[in-house]
């Protein structure tokens, strides 16, 4: 299983996931997968399609936001909207991670969610470093 790594008790994030790796974590307690990579990224990335098919056989929800570098506020809401409406705890992954949280965190930020300081000390928790955000 990839390098998941909690953010909150209802946000984690990781690297890649891969389709067969659907099935542990709903086995974790994951409701919903957010995919923030485009399609073709990489070589021999799984498609969106592929893991959506994946995380649905696996008794989760799927969403895809696909982003290439600075997230648009379109982007962001949607991620918001998805982790906020989840019938449970989340995982949303990229190619590291990093994309993933950075946009949970644009979205807890613009939204008022929480304060700056308390969402890069979530994330800094978890190994990924937003202080530029509090700039």
């Amino acid at each position: 299983m990839a390098d998941i790594r909690r953010v909150t008790d209802d946000f984690s994030v990781a690297p890649q996931l891969l389709p067969e790796e659907m099935a542990t974590a709903s086995a974790l307690g994951f409701k919903l997968i957010v995919n923030n990579r485009p399609d073709g990224e990489a070589p021999g990335q799984p498609t969106g399609a592929q893991m959506a098919k994946a995380a649905e056989a696996a008794g989760m929800s799927y969403v895809h936001i696909p982003v290439s570098g600075m997230a648009a506020p379109a982007q962001i809401e949607a991620m918001h909207t998805a982790v906020s409406g989840a019938a449970g705890p989340v995982l949303a992954f990229c190619r590291s991670g990093t994309r993933s949280v950075t946009i949970w965190a644009m979205g807890e930020a613009t939204l008022g969610r929480r304060p700056k300081t308390e969402i890069v000390e979530l994330a800094g928790e978890a190994g990924y470093d937003l202080s530029p955000l509090l700039r």
